[in-house]
């Protein structure tokens, strides 16, 4: 900033790149990071490298922090076994090291000069636009390490599913809310994207981009990685890596963060990304959670100090863990100066503050909110006064921080509408000081002093690791009873909390949700007259925006967001004629700020598909994509993705799942694509099904085992796009008599879309008996070899059919008669594959049909004479007869058969069945036979650091 300060002012500049992002990153060029002044931190040693650092014990003396390691607190100790640096990840030679008394950072004395890690004690401070998490359910990781403590995940961990971020339970309070930005929420929205660095967790193959070396440790916390191009680099190397990103190999198909638009105040990170919450633990919520060691924990789990000269304290660091019993444990020397108490205790907390500030008071073990305030003691004393204790064997003593009131303060102000970089005024406030008296003493040193202080308002940011959270001070706030109430609720919520200056703009509140579960075929009216009465909508600030008759669904267009909010929450719990409604936050992606060679990829999961493979998958695209455009179909199916897409001009679009899953997709696309402004857009699969005849028929393989989802996404960037045909069926049950000359009552008439093939008899039969044993024990159907297994056993049980199908259907191919040989299964073939890669059809040459093709609008019929024939086609030792090639027919059922189509089976009531193309045909993506290319841009690193791997990370 280069703003003239006004005569008088108490006020500094701190200014730097952060992450250079706008994404959350907070690490950064150390020589351009925020100032760490204004009358904060600790007293710094002197200029000789050991000092007087306060509250240390005997031994030997913290060093100064250099220059180039903001933060930390590095102490000389000895190694008591293997040690490693964490800084060049050499091994540590010797019996001494420097570790970080706050954050565990270990170095070689040669390398703590050129340390530029921050400490996690001022991560928030360096956050670029604070971001919150998406941890997912806590689970066990191989070889990861905690980006709070640094040290190894030994025990449950948590994982966000959006960035590369791994932390142990009891570290979530303290991680940084330095997750990737990828949306514009009308707060320092920014259209240049700067890397977004992620220290550590790589693998130990990694190579640095700047000097090609490896960059990656298995033993320690150290690398850096880009979270949205892959880039790689060494701590020393990052900083002179070009700061603008252009994400990387797979920037084509990237949905960019500055062309979506999400307004998100009031909903968290889960319902943003569409992440499901029924498994999602959060280690903050009740009174009950659990932890070992120096954390929040219940007493009967707390270690205490069996040296009996030294005890163990638990320490609350405000009211607000008093009420929720999460206390940290440190243990001290029975004789101890109080300042080297509150100096451990602050110290737990990872904070990085004058301990001379702050006090401790005791907690009675009877009534955890009876404060007594001790007043022995302190940091002048420099004796060896104990302070007082009611210490039992068992039982630590209970103690809470409190910071001493101020007459005045110095606090950063940071403006909203910076673009570039990140910078700050620091301000003093006394008594007097309102939120009013604040801006008008910023707004000149921010080159804003002709403007009316009416069109600004200040903003205090609370950042926290699972969720930001906004809230506007009054012009009459007094800005330092607002901090001291702050800290009496948290002394570590302090620590994350900012003022900003914002204009107040006139952007207007718009939430857009997408509701289905509807009954279908209504008008808007009609759905608008459902939702006045079973959610009571506000049809002054909700309007019906979209509807989606076929599919009972619809878009609301909400302009409050309380409003918003009490939908969302309301429709979780609401059902509509026995029907639970889904309810979906949707994004606005801005089209005509996509770049002209910006394709996105579209992506759906189906999480139960696989071998529950889908949900690892799902957490590895959140991480090489953008999580905006990824969709799991288990929530509202893959109509909000289509509608999300509806105004892009080119996308493509992956689906992960079986055959079932891809003729759900490109069914729904079907009713939708004259919605679309890409109506024709191609179609990828990743197969995860148990048959996946499609996927091997585009050489995307016979079924997803683990391979790396990084080259899984350049393959389909580099797939041939191909057309294939697809076919409607019309089920038409009428009064037909059958064999024993009675009528038969008829259904209605329905029609299904088909992809692969359709199959009459035997085939079907034996799929109805595999999806009936499905449905008694679904639990068991996680595995495609078990599956395969289900349907060998069904097969045998049927091995002994007559062959008598021929006598209870009539066939005809363009309308023409065909006299049927004798069989007891009839299929119709799409794709050259059946059966999980069977060829039905067979490749002999025969004059009378045409060779057959996926898009020559043609269909094969072929016949089997049973569970025997079918099993010698699988083994490829024969093929089916060949009955007859065309592209109308026309089945007659005498009486109720089997019917599958596309593996979905039923029982098929007499009457005709009519198979007729349906309308154009559809695009699809075939795997190139050549290996994907590696392009010039950067990669992401070939292990997947972001998904863990899938098989190998999770025990």
């Amino acid at each position: 900033m280069t703003a003239p300060a006004a005569p008088g002012a108490r006020s500094w500049f701190g200014g730097g790149s952060g992450s250079g992002s706008g994404s959350g990153s907070r690490l950064g060029s150390p020589a351009s990071s925020p100032q760490l002044g204004g009358g904060k931190g600790r007293p710094q040693p002197g200029p000789t490298g050991q000092g007087q650092g306060a509250g240390q014990g005997p031994g030997p003396e913290p060093l100064a922090p250099p220059a180039a390691a903001p933060g930390h607190s590095f102490r000389k100790v000895t190694l008591t076994k293997p040690t490693f640096c964490h800084y060049c990840t050499d091994f540590i030679w010797g019996l001494a090291g420097f570790q970080c008394e706050v954050c565990n950072f270990m170095s070689h004395e040669k390398c703590l000069k050129h340390v530029k890690i921050p400490c996690a004690c001022i991560a928030p401070s360096l956050v670029r636009v604070p971001v919150a998490h998406c941890f997912g359910p806590p689970a066990h990781y191989k070889k990861k390490f905690c980006i709070v403590c640094r040290k190894p995940l030994d025990s449950l961990a948590f994982r966000c599913e959006v960035c590369e971020l791994y932390v142990h339970t009891d570290c979530v309070p303290f991680a940084c809310s330095d997750c990737r930005q990828c949306h514009q929420d009308g707060h320092q929205d920014h259209d240049t994207y700067h890397h977004h660095w992620r220290e550590g967790n790589l693998s130990s193959n990694a190579r640095c981009e700047v000097c090609k070396k490896t960059c990656g440790s298995s033993e320690v916390l150290s690398g850096m990685r880009c979270e949205w191009c892959g880039i790689l680099a060494h701590t020393s190397c990052y900083a002179i890596v070009t700061p603008e990103c252009t994400f990387g190999r797979l920037k084509n198909m990237i949905l960019p963060p500055n062309c979506v638009r999400l307004s998100s105040r009031n909903f968290s990170k889960m319902h943003c990304f569409r992440i499901s919450e029924s498994i999602h633990m959060d280690p903050d919520d009740g009174d009950d959670a659990v932890d070992t060691g120096p954390a929040p924990g219940s007493l009967k789990d707390a270690q205490v100090s069996t040296d009996s000269g030294k005890q163990t304290l638990k320490i609350f660091d405000g009211d607000d863990a008093v009420k929720r019993n999460q206390f940290r444990l440190i243990t001290i020397p029975r004789i101890a100066k109080t300042g080297e108490v509150v100096e451990a205790a602050l110290r737990a907390y990872f904070i990085n503050e004058d301990q001379r500030e702050f006090e401790l008071q005791t907690l009675t073990q009877q009534a955890m909110t009876d404060c007594t305030t001790h007043k022995k003691g302190g940091p002048e004393d420099g004796g060896g006064t104990s302070i007082p204790s009611m210490f039992k064997e068992s039982i630590p003593e209970a103690w809470i921080i409190h910071a001493k009131p101020k007459d005045h303060e110095v606090i950063k102000i940071y403006p909203a509408w910076l673009k570039v970089g990140m910078a700050y005024v620091s301000i003093r406030v006394d008594k007097e000081s309102t939120a009013q008296t604040v801006m008008k003493e910023v707004l000149p040193l921010l080159g804003r002093q002709a403007e009316s202080l009416k069109n600004f308002r200040l903003v205090e940011v609370l950042m926290g690791s699972k969720q930001v959270q906004r809230m506007t001070l009054t012009d009459e706030e007094l800005i330092l009873n607002r901090l001291r109430d702050i800290r009496k609720t948290s002394i570590r919520q302090m620590n994350q909390t900012r003022f900003y200056v914002i204009e107040n703009g006139e952007a207007t509140t718009q939430v857009n949700l997408f509701v289905g579960g509807l009954p279908p075929q209504l008008s808007a009216e009609e759905y608008t007259h459902i939702l006045k009465e079973d959610l009571a909508i506000k049809t002054n600030l909700v309007t019906v925006s979209h509807v989606y008759a076929n599919q009972g669904a619809v878009v609301l267009d909400i302009s409050c967001f309380s409003e918003a909010e009490r939908i969302y929450m309301l429709i979780k719990d609401t059902v509509v004629q026995d029907k639970q409604l889904t309810g979906i936050v949707m994004p606005e992606v801005m089209h005509a700020k996509l770049p002209p060679d910006c394709c996105p990829l579209l992506v759906f999961v189906n999480p139960k598909s696989g071998e529950l493979k889908g949900r690892d998958l799902l957490c590895s695209f959140r991480k090489l994509l953008n999580p905006h455009q990824v969709f799991e179909l288990t929530n509202g199916g893959p109509f909000p993705g289509f509608h999300m897409f509806s105004k892009v001009p080119c996308f493509r679009v992956l689906v992960c799942g079986g055959d079932g899953t891809v003729g759900w997709v490109l069914g729904t696309l079907e009713e939708i694509r004259h919605k679309l402004a890409c109506p024709e857009p191609s179609v990828a699969i990743l197969p995860l099904g148990t048959g996946n005849d499609l996927g091997r028929v585009l050489r995307w393989g016979a079924g997803y085992s683990g391979e790396d989802p990084f080259s899984i996404l350049v393959s389909v960037e580099e797939a041939d796009e191909v057309l294939m045909d697809r076919w409607t069926i019309l089920l038409d049950a009428q009064d037909v008599e059958n064999t024993e000359n009675e009528m038969v009552d008829p259904e209605p008439p329905k029609i299904v879309q088909m992809n692969n093939y359709c199959g009459i008899g035997i085939d079907a039969e034996l799929s109805l008996g595999f999806h009936h044993a499905r449905e008694e024990e679904p639990g068991k159907f996680t595995s495609r070899f078990h599956n395969k297994g289900v349907y060998v056993k069904v097969g045998l049980q049927k091995i002994s059919h007559a062959r008598n199908l021929h006598k209870d259907i009539r066939l005809q191919v363009e309308q023409h008669d065909i006299e049927l040989p004798s069989i007891e299964g009839l299929i119709f073939l799409n794709i050259p594959s059946w059966g999980s890669g069977a060829d039905l059809w067979g490749s002999d040459n025969d004059a009378r049909f045409e060779k057959p093709q996926i898009d020559d609008g043609l269909l094969e019929v072929v016949g089997v004479t049973g569970v025997v024939h079918m099993g010698q086609v699988q083994g490829g030792l024969r093929s089916g007869i060949r009955i007859a090639q065309g592209s109308y027919f026309r089945v007659t059922l005498l009486k109720p058969i089997p019917v599958q189509v596309d593996g979905e089976p039923w029982i098929q009531s007499p009457g005709h069945i009519i198979i007729s193309a349906a309308g154009p045909k559809v695009h699809m993506l075939k795997k190139s036979k050549q290996k994907p290319k590696k392009g010039t841009g950067s990669m992401k690193d070939p292990k997947i650091e972001s998904s863990g791997g899938l098989e190998g990370e999770m025990k």
